[in-house]
């Protein structure tokens, strides 16, 4: 069983990383619940939303994209339903239409695709699809929001009664309009409304002489609104029908209701999911802007962060175009309690809440800024001490705190926890509290906790490196300017270059050297031995650096010279050979130049054939002779290798059909559903535009200079609206 004290996330600011996340939500609920996130119970739990997270964060980068899971929240819906007797609104029935098609489109979406989200999909299986309720309330709700005229027989022709009505009431209205127009009684308006009715405007002198009910008057009292007899008559009989209309409206929305009422526990499903949908989404869009990721989870008790990043300081370094650094720290059963020292502003207390933090993002299945080849532990406990804790509520003084705190400690710290302490021992006389903190330190040494802390104190330092499972290290400094390099090394206590710094900071040398004289020489001696060892090691660092950088140009240039010496050899093979070629062309040349000149000379052809007959035999001695038999075996051979070069190509040739036919037979990927607000493009187009409206699969798409009425299968996702 996990448990995480408050504290610890208290210490370690984990609630502005829920705030950050949180903000990432594309739903209310979703932001609300993203800041109530507390690491998980169990470890199985644990894996399960790291695997949910990390599949989600997947679906950024393929073109399988899980479609969009905003909402509108129904919990006042779901509270009526609970409710007998009750009735939902129309608006609200569109609202429950709405998260049906949504829930029942990702669901159907992760079940097509289980294969990429094995997860996700065991998450979302066990919640029903169905299109009943949709359907049902589609046949009554039209796209406006307006209970249909069909919704039944009755409504339908209470409906055509009204309409009827107000037909006859516009002609009766237009008949006393023109009849009293005629006889001057009417203002030059001629007419108004008052309480949604047409009334005539009748000059207040010839108000007896117009039949109906007078309605008001000008403020200045020369028009007196008058509706006629006439009229009014037939008003009287639509307000009853629009009161009947009423009345069948809320009988049908009832009877909806309560067709929905019993799927009340999958709605309820439905929102939820949407919900844990919305936090993981949140997750995954966390993690790619930290560049985050899920590290090999060992169930060996070992702690690997190569090149962490503490998540709150890299992303605030990113607005302010800032550079983060990086840090590397490890843990394991060797090596157990890592005690950092060094120089306060060096980072000590980043690189120990970089750890903390890490961890308990990760046991809260958040991804976390590290490398790839990182290697984690999951813990049973984290406990913590970072800050000045000083509590005025509780009259505690830092150093009471502190104690309350090792209390704590030494009742909860056992092989399955991490303790982070920062500034181990402070608060108290030096050489007392620092004796003290040492027997702390020894205490979670020998319950084989795990651990860092940071510290001045040098017995602190002295004990881990006396005991072989505890690691002294350091955040380097500049051994010229004594500035932090914000870089861990492990296996070395630090200096606190206590008058190295104040020296920099212009205290007088003189003075300097009077504090020199009031401490013990043995430790000023060692302080110093420290910091000189920490320059010697910075030295080192950069000496190998630059042996680094000159190995690797020594061995590019070798490759240089060695690419360089082979063509040289092979450039003077291929003379040698030509050399050979021609002196033996040479040769063949000067000898039947001597044959020619003495035939001139003696005309004997017999001797001329026999020389030339002498070295045709001599050049063809130096030939290879190659048989019959090794001819037919040469030919066998030559048509094999063709054969088999026929047969290469042909298999190649196969596998392309295949791989076409494959391509051919491979499910359309899903086009992404678009809405209003949408920046979209027509297919095989280049201007952009976006959705004013959709209606009837089709949408009007504003270019800035002009719209079009374009089909939705022809248009193509650029940018989906936020």
């Amino acid at each position: 069983m996990i448990h995480i004290h408050k504290k610890t996330l208290q210490d370690l600011e984990f609630s502005t990383v829920l705030q950050q996340v949180s903000e990432l939500c594309v739903t209310a609920l979703g932001h609300e619940q993203a800041l109530q996130i507390e690491p998980f119970k169990t470890k199985e739990s644990v894996f399960n939303a790291l695997t949910l997270t990390n599949e989600f964060l997947a679906s950024f980068y393929n073109d399988n994209r899980i479609p969009n899971h905003g909402f509108e929240t129904i919990s006042k819906e779901l509270k009526l339903l609970k409710i007998e007797n009750t009735f939902l609104e129309a608006h609200s029935l569109k609202k429950i239409v709405a998260i049906s098609i949504t829930s029942n489109e990702i669901i159907t979406f992760l079940k097509k695709f289980e294969e990429y989200y094995p997860k996700l999909y065991a998450y979302a299986s066990n919640i029903e699809v169905t299109k009943v309720i949709i359907e049902e309330i589609d046949t009554i709700i039209d796209r406006f929001g307006d209970v249909k005229d069909s919704a039944s027989p009755l409504l339908s022709e209470l409906r055509q009664e009204i309409n009827k009505l107000k037909g006859k009431i516009n002609q009766s209205f237009a008949s006393a309009l023109n009849n009293y127009h005629q006889l001057d009684y009417l203002d030059d308006i001629r007419e108004s409304v008052v309480d949604n009715k047409r009334v005539l405007a009748v000059k207040a002198m010839y108000r007896r002489k117009v039949k109906g009910a007078i309605m008001g008057g000008s403020k200045t009292g020369s028009i007196v609104y008058i509706e006629p007899e006439t009229t009014l008559q037939h008003t009287r009989e639509l307000n009853n029908l629009e009161y009947e209309e009423g009345e069948e409206v809320v009988r049908i929305l009832k009877s909806l209701t309560n067709f929905i009422r019993p799927f009340l526990s999958l709605l309820k499903q439905y929102q939820e999911f949407l919900i844990e949908l919305d936090v993981i989404s949140a997750k995954a869009k966390y993690a790619k802007s930290l560049h985050a990721i899920l590290p090999e989870i060992s169930d060996e008790k070992e702690l690997f962060l190569r090149d962490a990043y503490h998540p709150l300081l890299y992303l605030s370094n990113q607005k302010n175009k800032s550079k983060t650094f990086p840090q590397s720290i490890e843990l394991s059963q060797e090596n157990r309690i890592i005690v950092i020292s060094g120089p306060n502003a060096g980072g000590k207390s980043i690189t120990l809440k970089t750890v903390g933090l890490l961890q308990l993002m990760l046991q809260s299945g958040l991804l976390i800024p590290v490398h790839e080849r990182s290697k984690v532990f999951l813990f049973d406990r984290i406990i913590s001490d970072i800050g000045d804790n000083q509590s005025i509520e509780n009259h505690l003084s830092t150093y009471s705190y502190r104690l309350k705190q090792m209390n704590y400690f030494l009742k909860k710290c056992n092989k399955n926890t991490l303790f982070l302490i920062d500034e181990f021992g402070t608060g108290s006389d030096p050489e007392l509290g620092g004796a003290l903190a040492e027997t702390f330190l020894e205490e979670f040494y020998h319950r084989e906790a795990y651990g860092i802390i940071t510290t001045h104190y040098s017995n602190l330092k002295i004990l881990a490196n006396e005991l072989p499972y505890m690691q002294n290290a350091n955040m380097m400094f500049d051994e010229k300017t004594l500035e932090p390099i914000y870089k861990l090394a492990l296996g070395q206590a630090g200096s606190s270059f206590t008058f190295e710094v104040a020296q920099k900071n212009g205290i007088p040398y003189s003075l300097i050297n009077r504090a020199k004289k009031k401490i013990e020489k043995g430790k000023v001696r060692f302080d110093r031995t420290i910091a000189k060892l920490q320059k010697e090691r910075s030295k080192l660092e950069k000496t190998e650096q630059s042996l680094k950088v000159n190995e690797r140009k020594k061995q590019t240039e070798a490759d240089k010279l060695e690419e360089i010496n082979s063509k040289i050899q092979k450039k003077l093979e291929s003379y040698q050979e030509l050399y050979d070629s021609n002196q033996r062309l040479i040769y063949l040349g000067q000898k039947v130049n001597d044959l020619s000149e003495k035939y001139f000379e003696n005309k004997k052809k017999k001797d001329l054939m026999d020389e030339l007959f002498k070295v045709v035999q001599v050049e063809n001695s130096k030939r290879k002779k190659v048989s019959a038999k090794q001819k037919k075996i040469e030919k066998a051979k030559e048509k094999q290798v063709k054969q088999e070069a026929e047969k290469k190509v042909e298999v190649i040739r196969v596998k392309k059909k295949e791989a076409k036919k494959k391509e051919a037979l491979k499910p359309a990927k899903p086009k992404p559903t678009l809405k209003v607000g949408d920046r979209v493009r027509m297919e095989d187009g280049r201007a952009v535009g976006s959705i004013d409206s959709i209606e009837k699969n089709k949408a009007i798409v504003n270019y800035g200079i002009f719209t079009t009425n374009v089909s939705l299968d022809q248009l193509e996702l650029v940018e989906a609206s936020r």
